[in-house]
């Protein structure tokens, strides 16, 4: 029985149980890159497919934790005895997203830093035995395939929500068309995507010439350049696997497509930039660290557009008006609703705004509410905050991007199509746009007006917040613009510039939840 046939006929079995649609496909040799998970066995040549698939619906059990969401990804892969790819880059890579991982084994490797000295398939039947056991009895919300047959991909792509090859597989796939420039990625993302996938991610971590790891998403209607920072090491082997993973991860947790891309792309380079000069192994090329960020003392707060829903700016002035200080006040902000924190203290010299951020930093982070620190990457750095918030005349955001790394939150100030664009190219995470309304926070801050608001959000790639003037009266309005990308607000003087902020977050909150349901 043909492998594809297995993996349809296990899912087939699965959905006597519980709905699922299959979602992700990809392709990477026996390091499997993979955006999902359903692995797939391949010469070395032809590199994986890997695809994933997603339950549509979820039943209850009678357990007494029945009401606690846990994600969870299915693996399909290869075991490495190295331990750096496969099936052991899985489990490490959903472990650091917080993510639950079973697994189904198609094939045993022996291999190590040098190379690959044996593989071991695994008899059809028993892999779909293993995908039996697992998916009539958990509810796995993504499957993620990487180490399968060649003579898969026909069948399976169509399945696929997403595949994700490397330059050589995406030329093997096409029948040996040769990339060399971007445009030529462009062109490959189109051609497979027209092979069925939902969404391409061609990654270009091996074009000739180029500075930056430029990877190209395709989604059937708008290309996408994700870029990031070449690094320099051996350490590299598992970056397919790891790469897919944590995008099935990111979808586990309910992260749209592109933004779970993303963040599995962040989260590569930084493990690359982090390992990149540890020595396990005498091969030429080793593993890299899945789990740094244990090693590091602050928890960085993964970022998600929904965060931007109720955005907190502070501001001292008011804070002294009221007679508070910045800790209560944020502190206030969050038990009543707020979403995210930005520190705006514009006057604060540089010492008084370093211990002010430490002491807010940890009052966030007891909660998972990302703070960002406006304009001062300085003080963003010395206290780890969780991002930058950045305006048309400070720091750019490709500098910020640079500095901070892949893994912090920037949000940059835009007022047109054009400066929405330009903080997408620098590797913005969100914009905020403004002023909506006048506002007496901002001294000659020129008001784009609700239409204003709606042409930067359609021209938009990136997550909006709305900036100015904007309070509980007009709140509504506001979110009711039409728009999918606009996510929240972003307030001052409507919770900061009031006698009780706890109440004002809370009625504020109230009425957002209320319009974004209504939108749905």
């Amino acid at each position: 029985m043909a492998f594809s046939e297995v993996l349809s006929r296990s899912f087939m079995f699965y959905q006597n149980y519980k709905p699922v649609n299959v979602l992700e496909a990809s392709r990477e040799g026996l390091r499997q890159r993979r955006v999902s998970k359903l692995p797939l066995l391949v010469p070395r040549s032809y590199g994986t497919l890997n695809s994933m698939a997603t339950q549509g619906e979820r039943g209850s059990k009678a357990v007494d934790n029945k009401n606690m969401k846990i994600p969870h990804v299915l693996s399909v892969a290869g075991s490495d005895s190295g331990g750096g790819a496969g099936i052991q880059a899985d489990l490490k890579s959903c472990a650091a997203f917080g993510v639950y991982c079973s697994t189904v084994i198609t094939a045993v490797t022996a291999q190590n830093t040098v190379g690959v000295q044996g593989v071991n398939k695994l008899p059809e039947d028993f892999v779909a035995e293993q995908l039996k056991s697992v998916l009539s009895d958990m509810r796995v919300d993504v499957c993620d395939c990487s180490f399968l047959f060649s003579n898969c991909s026909e069948k399976l792509l169509p399945m696929a929500d997403i595949v994700t090859p490397n330059l050589k597989e995406a030329s093997a796939l096409l029948g040996g068309f040769q990339l060399e420039t971007i445009a030529d990625m462009h062109s490959a993302a189109k051609r497979i995507h027209n092979m069925g996938p939902r969404n391409v991610l061609v990654k270009g971590g091996d074009l000739p010439a180029s500075l930056d790891a430029v990877d190209i998403f395709f989604d059937g209607e708008d290309f996408y350049e994700l870029r990031s920072s070449r690094i320099q090491t051996r350490n590299t082997h598992g970056t397919g696997c790891t790469l897919a993973s944590c995008i099935a991860a990111g979808l586990a947790k309910g992260f749209p497509m592109l933004e779970s891309v993303k963040a599995a792309k962040h989260f590569v380079e930084d493990a690359l930039q982090y390992s990149k000069d540890i020595m396990i192994g005498d091969g030429f090329q080793g593993p890299f660290d899945h789990l740094f960020k244990l090693k590091n003392s602050g928890r960085q707060v993964a970022f998600k557009p929904s965060d931007l829903l109720l955005y907190a700016v502070t501001d001292s002035g008011m804070n002294r008006k009221w007679g508070r200080s910045i800790t209560n006040a944020v502190r206030a902000a969050i038990e009543g609703g707020a979403t995210i924190i930005q520190l705006r203290e514009k006057d604060a010299k540089t010492r008084d705004f370093f211990e002010s951020a430490k002491a807010c930093l940890e009052i966030c982070r007891s909660h998972e509410i990302p703070l960002l620190i406006n304009d001062r990457i300085d003080v963003a750095l010395a206290c780890d905050a969780d991002g930058v918030h950045v305006g048309q005349s400070d720091m750019p955001a490709r500098v910020a991007r640079s500095l901070l790394g892949p893994n912090k939150i920037i949000g940059v100030s835009c007022k047109t199509p054009e400066q929405a664009q330009k903080a997408w190219d620098d590797g913005a995470d969100y914009i905020g746009s403004g002023g909506v309304y006048p506002t007496n926070t901002k001294a000659n801050n020129v008001t784009i007006g609700l239409d204003g608001l709606k042409t930067v959000c359609l021209a938009s790639k990136l997550p909006v917040v709305a900036i100015g003037g904007i309070g509980i009266s007009n709140a509504r309005s506001v979110m009711e613009i039409g728009v999918q990308n606009l996510k929240g607000i972003a307030v001052v003087s409507a919770l900061f510039d009031r006698e009780c902020i706890l109440s004002e977050t809370q009625k504020l909150h109230s009425v957002l939840t209320d319009a974004t349901s209504r939108g749905k």
